[in-house]
């Protein structure tokens, strides 16, 4: 597993807690790997998920930062989304 990888996955399991995500979003990161969230929360996988959303490690460090808006990465074309855009969503209100 990546740094980055790793990274993120300690980071989005801080923001959910104990209560895990009601859905499911795989996370491709450019280069470095993939991770899923889930109700289990996070964890380095390559899983088939509901919804998939890709990025590079910089924009995705911004959004887990909160320095990049997931909104605007992804209307600029940064993060891209295939698949269920309520889980996406989703997440990103629990990422901010």
């Amino acid at each position: 597993m990546s740094d980055v990888i790793e990274m993120a996955v300690k980071a989005i399991n801080e923001k959910l807690g104990a209560d895990g995500f009601d859905g499911s979003i795989k996370i491709d990161i450019e280069d470095e790997g993939s991770l899923i969230i889930d109700e289990n929360g996070a964890s380095a996988s390559d899983d088939e998920m509901e919804c998939t959303m890709s990025a590079d490690a910089e924009t995705f460090q911004g959004i887990l930062s909160g320095d990049v808006n997931a909104t605007s990465a992804f209307m600029s074309g940064k993060l891209a989304v295939e698949g269920d855009m309520s889980q996406a969503m989703k997440l990103g209100a629990v990422l901010s």
